[in-house]
């Protein structure tokens, strides 16, 4: 049997052999890029630095050359003018063409109008968003490959595709590479992206575009952890050009620390935390987050309002109201050391009163409990009965306020400590 079986043996290799060799020459000529890219820079060579031309050729080729195939090498052709080995750098060995993003003028007119190579392409073959979409990502993460002039040219006409639409943000994450983020290569790179993001657009259309893909509050991430704070984003980008960015990144900041703090305030009240406990607490988050006595001053009247299941009884809200703003005054006249926090709280009151209609009536009764209580002084309500007024139910509050104001003045004018009666 062991003879018969290596007799069998010489007749296997013929057929596995043939096969073999068939099977290699098609992953050959499957895997191969370099016949393609032979073809597109020929043609881009004979296009040259016409524009127009390239997108026309481009779009011709589309029909011949195997795009879907091979859109990497494609679109490592238009930026950096031939194959890309790892970590960016072009072979040596390899034929290159100077009508690429690379060897174009770096400045941002140049850029747009390549953006419009790029944009008449995708929109001509649809296919080929998701292998530019990977190849960005690619580019991003090859940048210390690149020189600086590269860079730049690459962000800026990032910035342009992110804002017309043909790239989606959160191509963005390649940025938060651990190296790029060390070397400072990042910061550099968001500097000139965003600029002409911002360019073509606005800050609010780049903000929407950062919160559809949940970057709205991870952009401090491009610097390392240890400066990783308000302070230094912001110092950073008005440096460097970009103060709508800064702000921008303090806004999202604040809105973050705001939502923690009222979580917390209503978290504390319902436990019956001593109010000296969350005075404290509030003051130590307003000087950490730079948040103003006036937005505080609104947080916690929400807050307050929140933490009740009020009556549905008009004529039973009212009482109830006053006995639990009674309660919680010494809270609010911790924040209304100000005028202008006293005019936000009449007019976050008004607010309250007109937007829960069973409140309309008790509007008087708890601008006056407030005043008793040291909440709310003579100034700001005069200020406010004037012309600091909200529309929403004025003709009503006013029409209520009217007698106590009258007192007011008087008490004012004659110095005299009136006590005045709630009807």
């Amino acid at each position: 049997r062991v003879s018969f079986m290596n007799n069998q043996k010489p007749q296997k290799p013929t057929l596995s052999g043939q096969r073999f060799k068939t099977r290699k020459r098609d992953e050959k000529e499957r895997f191969d890029p370099t016949q393609f890219q032979d073809c597109i820079i020929q043609g881009l060579t004979e296009t040259g630095t016409d524009l127009e031309a390239v997108a026309k050729f481009l779009d011709a080729s589309g029909a011949k050359l195997d795009y879907r195939r091979y859109a990497e090498t494609l679109f490592d052709i238009l930026v950096a003018g031939g194959m890309l080995a790892p970590g960016g750098t072009l072979a040596d060995d390899m034929t290159r063409t100077n009508v690429c993003v690379f060897a174009a003028q770096e400045d941002l007119e140049t850029m747009q109008a390549f953006a419009q190579v790029f944009n008449k392409l995708i929109r001509r073959y649809k296919y080929l968003e998701k292998g530019f979409e990977d190849e960005v990502k690619k580019l991003l993460l090859f940048l210390k490959g690149f020189s600086e002039s590269e860079r730049n040219k690459l962000a800026m006409l990032t910035g342009i595709l992110l804002a017309n639409g043909t790239l989606n943000a959160s191509i963005l994450n390649s940025l938060y590479n651990e190296n790029l983020v060390k070397e400072g290569v990042s910061a550099a790179f968001a500097v000139k992206l965003f600029k002409s993001w911002i360019n073509e657009k606005d800050i609010n259309a780049v903000a929407v575009s950062l919160r559809k893909v949940n970057m709205d509050n991870r952009l401090m991430e491009l610097f390392p952890a240890n400066k990783q704070s308000v302070e230094h984003f912001s110092k950073y980008f008005t440096e460097a050009g970009l103060k709508e960015l800064s702000e921008y990144v303090r806004n999202q900041q604040s809105i973050g620390a705001r939502k923690e703090l009222q979580k917390e305030l209503q978290e504390q009240m319902s436990r019956g935390d001593p109010f000296k406990d969350i005075i404290l607490y509030v003051k130590e988050e307003m000087k950490k987050n730079n948040i103003s006595e006036q937005t505080v001053v609104a947080i916690i009247w929400s807050s307050v309002m929140s933490t009740v299941e009020w009556n549905k009884k008009e004529e039973l809200v009212a009482e109830q109201a006053i006995k639990h703003l009674k309660q919680y005054s010494p809270l609010l006249a911790a924040f209304t050391t100000q005028g202008q926090s006293e005019l936000t709280l009449l007019l976050k009151i008004q607010e309250y009163c007109y937007d829960n209609i069973h409140f309309m009536k008790a509007f008087q009764k708890i601008v006056v409990l407030f005043y008793k209580a040291e909440v709310l002084s003579e100034e700001p309500i005069l200020k406010w009965y004037k012309d600091a007024h909200l529309a929403k139910g004025k003709s009503v509050f006013l029409e209520q306020m009217k007698k106590f104001v009258e007192w007011l003045k008087n008490a004012e004018e004659g110095n005299q400590q009136l006590s005045f009666h709630v009807e």
